[in-house]
């Protein structure tokens, strides 16, 4: 496998491993097909930074024309420095204090709050603002029960049947609301669920009279699997188009569409590469170990989702002995691919962990005072480009007192 030109372990050898390898040329066609999701206008597409916030990317992604969602005020912090406006970013709140909110009010942000209680919290502290509320629809979608974001067992959202309490909050600290959003779930591959959640945030939305925007949520898949059929990106934007058009004419004036999609922008950007230290066969097993513990990507564990893994030394083709891949952290749970023909595996290969490029980083950390790793760009004029160094033993010590 080459990667700008040069072999995959010589890139390794470089930066060391583990390491997360980013491509500007993919980032910023995903970012276009996104851009061109829909022919109804005006529309707009939010970022959702919580899959990469990586500086470096968000540049890349606000230069390509979107605006982001933001789940925190280190988000905040992190796309303002990015050169995202105030006006561009979303705060899509969940269960903030009095300090997190007044940290957005203060940016000049806008401001989604998500239950009746917040937003009885933002009318006390912002009174005559002018604010978004996200709406449960009622139904959701997803890989897996962990990432699915509507439904009445969901935390998130005002649920459809308590919208009339909007009012009376609003009306209580002269508030407008300007925008409704909703999330219902990641990485769907079918647009079935989504086009009918789409259309129920429209039903309430004829209850508002002031709207300036419809966020109508992300989640849009990517198939993590070499088998698995692409979400048809642009049959479910003419559908929402047609859906759109119709709303548009019932309510009297055209909004702004949103969509906050996240890991379809920087998932397929991004591998990770390992390197094996130590083959290990056990009965009726044999394990890869690596130096990829989920402390590294920790999606294979807390979901149990499937990442493609290749050996990037150049092999024969032949489908070798299963194995299963693991990390190197104290947890039986460590594991990044079971039952992987990796033909003619050795100790010192490095391997390739395809579309990590959403909820790798992101989600890492130093458990096991295990070291957060390096990330690296290649640009379009397929120059290696260092976007983050790899953690220092010293960066151990970094807030604590002794």
């Amino acid at each position: 496998m080459k990667l700008a030109g040069r072999e995959a372990r010589d890139v390794a050898a470089q930066f060391g491993t583990p390491l997360y390898v980013y491509s500007e040329r993919i980032l910023r066609t995903r970012c276009r097909e996104i851009k061109n999701f829909i022919g109804y206008e005006p529309f707009m597409p939010n970022y959702s930074c919580k899959a990469n916030t990586n500086v470096a990317l968000l540049k890349i992604i606000r230069s390509e024309g979107f605006h982001a969602d933001a789940m925190s005020p280190g988000e905040i912090f992190l796309l303002l420095t990015a050169g995202f406006r105030p006006e561009e970013i979303f705060f899509v709140s969940n269960y903030v204090d009095d300090e997190e909110m007044r940290f957005a009010i203060r940016a000049g942000v806008t401001i989604s709050v998500d239950s009746l209680a917040q937003l009885e919290r933002y009318g006390r502290l912002n009174p005559g603002g002018r604010v978004a509320v996200r709406i449960n629809p009622g139904i959701g979608d997803g890989h897996h029960e962990k990432v699915i974001t509507g439904g009445a067992h969901s935390k998130f959202g005002i649920f459809h049947t308590d919208v009339e309490h909007i009012f009376s909050i609003a009306k209580r600290y002269n508030l407008t609301i300007t925008g409704l959003n909703q999330h219902i779930g990641s990485n769907y591959l079918t647009g079935t669920v989504y086009l009918e959640s789409v259309k129920r945030l429209l039903s309430i939305a004829e209850n508002f009279a002031d709207l300036d925007f419809i966020d109508f949520g992300g989640g849009m898949g990517i198939p993590y699997k070499n088998d698995a059929a692409r979400l048809n990106l642009a049959t479910l934007g003419e559908q929402i188009t047609e859906v759109l058009e119709k709303w548009t004419t019932r309510y009297g004036k055209r909004i702004t569409a949103k969509i906050e999609p996240g890991r379809y922008v920087v998932a397929e950007s991004g591998l990770l590469l390992i390197t094996v230290h130590a083959l290990k066969q056990n009965p009726g097993i044999t394990f890869a170990g690596t130096d990829g513990g989920f402390n590294v990507l920790a999606r294979p564990m807390m979901y149990g989702a499937y990442h493609e893994i290749l050996n990037t030394r150049e092999v024969d083709g032949t489908a070798g002995t299963p194995v299963t891949v693991c990390g190197n952290i104290c947890e039986s749970g460590d594991i990044l691919g079971e039952n992987r023909r990796l033909s003619d595996l050795r100790e010192g290969d490095v391997l390739a962990v395809l579309d990590a490029g959403a909820y790798g980083f992101s989600m890492s950390s130093n458990y096991n005072s295990r070291l957060r790793p390096a990330e690296v760009l290649i640009t379009e004029e397929g120059q290696l480009r260092l976007i983050r160094e790899r953690d220092r033993l010293e960066d151990l010590l970094l807030h604590q007192i002794y």
